[in-house]
């Protein structure tokens, strides 16, 4: 009985041309039968000589072969490459030809089937291929995407060490190739974390496989885990199917986690449990997957105050932070902030298209002295509203005055300029500081204070009794 799936006409294959090519003249006319009501205009052929003949006269969108034919096996066309590479193919063969459909495979076909078959799965197949094909052209053109992105990158005077950061990890990759050790990212808000780890990615051993990126804060921590390793069907109330994870999603690629100090402890420990063990379960399933993901971790916190205020599991730390990135703050790069500027306008006018704008006089000391809390991403955007905003062919102008700024002390160790004197530097000191001015810009309030400095108070109460 045909299946109901394919009663109607399958959009897939509507119109499309399908050549194929098989001796066994029952099958020959089911097939033919089946793709035609599909929509599909169908090319038969019964023997090797005549499918070279038709691959070089015609072009199609899917080809179905068998194995052995009259005059030859159909592995023939495959290895003198006539089949085009957008051309969906795909393997028949009898019991016990595994071999020559892994040859097949690796020679550039789909998939295969093993004969005797359901006739109703060759539009699935097909439209299953077809849908890989795309899937896999989606994640080659975003990687290609990605590296213009990131051949625009400055790694010019200061950011030339983080550049010397990052091509230490590609080292380290190209010469392990597989089993990629867990890279941390350090810094703050909008510095350029994602960006850094996608570059790592797309110049490392697995710049060809994913890279699946996931704000950990962004998902509440009861699907968390389900994000992560996946589930079965049935395993909770709203899981109606079941579905792959991320670490899955990302198997021999890269699964990047931003904001990875939001994960709750449980979260934590199971997180930790796959990157040791290389093996995953998910929610509800009992079979243990093995994954190869390389793991590039970001955090905008302090995750050592973090561990001793026992929000952070001390052991993930140190599992995370065998190779590690240190970006600092976009305030610390003193004058090559400038040279930061002129590089992104001239990204941002070829985007807009538009010529090279000038900088209005006095900017340069506008941009110099904003503490850019926002860190790089708050300059992008700072760029790129002056040039939609501004006037065409005129100066950018910004307004930096409306954001909140500070006067700047270069002796004071809060100023953003602030370099570490030679002599060395006292921290327990400048900690009791830092403590004693969030109490009095809190009125003396310990729990207000707290919450400024994002911990809690019995951290404030211990720091102070220390001091004393």
């Amino acid at each position: 009985m045909a299946s109901k799936l394919y009663s109607e006409p399958s959009s897939i294959l509507k119109g499309k041309e399908i050549l194929i090519l098989e001796d066994d003249s029952f099958l020959n006319k089911r097939l033919v039968a089946m793709l035609e009501n599909c929509g599909a205009e169908v090319t038969l052929c019964e023997e090797v000589k005549e499918a070279r003949n038709n691959l070089d006269a015609l072009v199609f969108d899917f080809a179905l072969f068998d194995l052995n034919l009259p005059d030859g096996e159909s592995l023939e066309i495959l290895r003198e490459g006539l089949v085009p590479a957008n051309t969906v193919t795909i393997l028949m063969t009898a019991e016990g030809g595994i071999d020559s459909a892994v040859e097949a495979m690796r020679l550039g076909a789909d998939n295969y089937l093993s004969k005797p078959f359901e006739i109703d799965e060759i539009p699935i197949l097909f439209q299953k291929a077809d849908q890989q094909r795309k899937s896999q052209r989606l994640i080659q053109h975003g990687s290609e995407q990605r590296k213009l992105e990131s051949a625009n990158l400055f790694f010019e005077g200061v950011f030339e060490q983080d550049f010397k950061q990052l091509k230490k990890i590609i080292d380290v990759d190209s010469r392990l190739q597989a089993n990629l050790p867990p890279l941390l990212i350090d810094g703050p808000t909008g510095s350029g974390k994602s960006t850094y780890a996608r570059w790592v990615h797309d110049h490392g051993a697995r710049q060809e496989a994913a890279f699946v990126a996931i704000n950990c804060s962004a998902i509440p921590n009861n699907l968390i885990e389900s994000e992560l390793f996946g589930h079965e069907k049935g395993a909770f109330t709203d899981a109606k199917n079941a579905r792959i994870g991320l670490f899955e999603a990302a198997d021999n690629g890269t699964l990047f986690l931003d904001e990875i100090a939001s994960l709750s402890l449980e979260a934590q420990a199971k997180l930790l449990l796959a990157i040791e063990s290389g093996i995953i379960r998910r929610v509800g399933g009992t079979n243990e997957i093995k994954i190869d993901v390389r793991i590039i971790a970001a955090a905008n916190q302090d995750l050592s105050q973090m561990i001793e205020m026992g929000t952070f599991r001390e052991d993930l730390f140190h599992r995370l932070d065998l190779l590690r990135i240190k970006i600092p703050p976009l305030s610390s790069r003193g004058k090559d902030i400038l040279k930061l500027s002129k590089h992104l306008l001239s990204a941002l006018s070829k985007k807009y298209k538009i010529k090279l704008p000038l900088f209005a006089p006095g900017t340069d000391l506008q941009l110099l002295e904003y503490p850019w809390p926002g860190n790089t991403r708050e300059l992008l955007h700072e760029l790129e509203r002056a040039i939609v905003m501004g006037e065409r062919n005129q100066p950018l102008q910004f307004n930096l005055a409306n954001h909140k700024s500070v006067k700047l002390d270069t002796d004071d160790w809060l100023n953003p300029f602030f370099r570490f004197p030679e002599k060395g530097f006292d921290l327990e000191k400048e900690v009791q500081r830092l403590l004693k001015l969030a109490i009095e810009q809190s009125n003396g309030n310990i729990s207000e204070a707290s919450r400024k400095l994002g911990v809690p108070r019995d951290y404030i109460r211990y720091r102070l009794k220390k001091s004393t």
